[in-house]
């Protein structure tokens, strides 16, 4: 029985309807500056919007068949481990926030470029399940998609060949460092071909998303590689993947190019909402804090929950030693006023030696709202 492997489509594409997508393209990018407009305006993103970055890397993955939540990745993080599978799902989550995070520092030097992918797909796929499917390497043998134990003959989508899989992502990269006629309209065909072309046995999906952000703030659409679509992606899957499927059966890229601007635009809505809600904690926390403590070192006691919203308190104040030279009594003094208070919460106590975690229940809503 001959296998018929998909041909991807050379880019950039030619006979688009833009007639069509140029209006969607115009509202998705009237949103996206809009959510962009909000990054702009804060003064560490990285701090306050990492439970946002976590929260990316709990639903990308869960489309892959994770089941892990925010909290509880934060939680092991924190020292409280889990077991068995879930321990297995959240080392995945915490490999694709990684891969995130060295993602964002290297753009800010370099292109996007497959050496780069690979790098990417070493960090994802690290001790985790499916890290015997060569991470770091595009396949040398055919791969397929399809039910779970399919045969080849039984798949719902085969990739390109091995055989010309070299030339595909030749063609991708070079579209990739191309500017065509918009940006996002360019972001939507660059994901979908990643995805179709499917060049590493395993983890393609993640990566794909992981490069989303990446291409926009290369591009300069966005100020911080910080745009998560995978809570739309994830909460529309069926039509996700049959948006990709037309492409591959019947070359619709007018269907998936309308799809994913639709994506941008709602997600864009949801998540400057988000953002808006984060930023006003913060501002109401620092004067809670400060009301609270009457410290000097208030501003860094924010800082941290912000950007680790679960912790052990002896983490906490070995990171204010070192970084602000804080006595350590004077850490674990700062903390318990913040408990007191009901700023913070503690999920398991300290006893001898073991440090008690607590966290920072308000932002860990806001992240999973």
């Amino acid at each position: 029985m001959t296998i018929n492997t998909y041909v991807p489509d050379g880019l950039p594409l030619k006979d688009l309807n833009y007639q069509k997508l140029f209006s969607l393209v115009g509202r998705a990018n009237a949103e996206l500056a809009r959510y962009d407009g909000l990054l702009q305006g804060i003064p560490n993103p990285e701090v306050m919007l990492s439970p946002l970055t976590t929260q990316e890397a709990v639903l990308s993955s869960r489309i892959e068949g994770t089941q892990a939540t925010v909290d509880e990745v934060l939680e092991q993080e924190a020292g409280l481990v889990k077991e068995g599978e879930k321990y297995k799902d959240i080392q995945e989550i915490s490999n694709y926030r990684l891969a995130l995070y060295s993602a964002n520092a290297h753009l800010r030097e370099y292109p996007i470029r497959l050496s780069f992918i690979r790098e990417l797909h070493k960090i994802l796929m690290n001790s985790v399940r499916g890290q015997d499917k060569k991470p770091g390497h595009f396949r040398m043998e055919q791969n397929w998609i399809g039910p779970r134990n399919c045969t080849i003959e039984e798949a719902t989508f085969v990739p390109p060949s091995p055989l010309i899989l070299s030339s595909c992502l030749d063609d991708w990269q070079n579209y990739v460092a191309s500017d065509d006629s918009d940006f996002l309209l360019q972001t939507a065909v660059m994901h979908a071909q990643f995805e179709l072309v499917h060049p590493f046995m395993d983890g393609n999906g993640r990566i794909g998303r992981i490069l989303i952000p990446l291409f926009l703030y290369k591009k300069k659409v966005l100020s911080q590689p910080m745009f998560y679509l995978s809570e739309y992606l994830e909460s529309n899957r069926d039509e996700h993947y049959e948006r990709l499927q037309s492409i591959s059966e019947h070359g619709d890229w007018d269907g998936w190019i309308a799809f994913f601007l639709k994506a941008v635009e709602e997600q864009s809505k949801h998540n400057g909402q988000r953002v808006k809600k984060i930023m006003k904690l913060y501002d109401e926390m620092k004067s809670r804090v400060q009301d609270v403590t009457h410290s000097q070192y208030s501003i860094y006691l924010v800082d941290a929950i912000f950007s680790k919203p679960i912790f052990r308190s002896s983490d906490l104040t070995k990171q204010f030693k070192a970084q602000h030279n804080i006595h350590t009594q004077t850490a674990f003094g700062l903390l318990r006023q913040l408990r007191d208070a009901n700023i913070l919460q503690e999920l398991l106590p300290g006893r001898g030696r073991r440090a008690a975690v607590l966290c920072f229940p308000e932002l860990i809503r806001l992240a999973e709202g």
